[in-house]
């Protein structure tokens, strides 16, 4: 319970568009906040372990819409960077199917570059979802 309420506080915007975390912890900088971790800041820790549940139960929810047709997971982004976020969410929902992580920041730039080389006819466009099930209706 406590965690949910972390992360419901962590994850609202301000009036000026910032993340609690921010207003938190100061920082979102997952570096520093991995650092107050070690030192002991039961705050950074309690907003970290929030952050876990949340991507965690995304994760999970996406595989209940897939009816448990996941290949993999796979974690991207600049977080990604860190060891101590990817093992934690590994822990939670390595049961649905391998986990993956590319850390890095430029999953955006590489879609854009994706969209140009299919328009350039430089490679042909995937479609995906022909595999997803259909909701069941009962």
């Amino acid at each position: 319970m406590l965690q949910r309420e972390a992360y419901a506080e962590g994850n609202r915007e301000d009036a000026h568009g910032r993340r609690r975390v921010d207003l938190l912890l100061g920082t979102v900088d997952l570096r520093e906040i991995e650092q107050r971790i070690e030192q002991g800041d039961k705050l950074a820790g309690l907003v970290f372990r929030a952050m876990v549940y949340q991507i965690s139960k995304e994760i999970g929810a996406m595989a209940c819409a897939l009816q448990g047709r996941v290949d993999a997971i796979l974690i991207t982004g600049g977080m990604a960077h860190s060891q101590r976020l990817t093992d934690a969410i590994f822990e939670c929902v390595r049961w649905i199917a391998p986990v993956k992580v590319f850390a890095g920041e430029d999953e955006l730039k590489a879609l854009a570059e994706g969209v140009l080389r299919v328009m350039h006819q430089e490679e042909r466009a995937h479609e995906y979802g022909k595999e997803v099930p259909e909701p069941m209706m009962v």
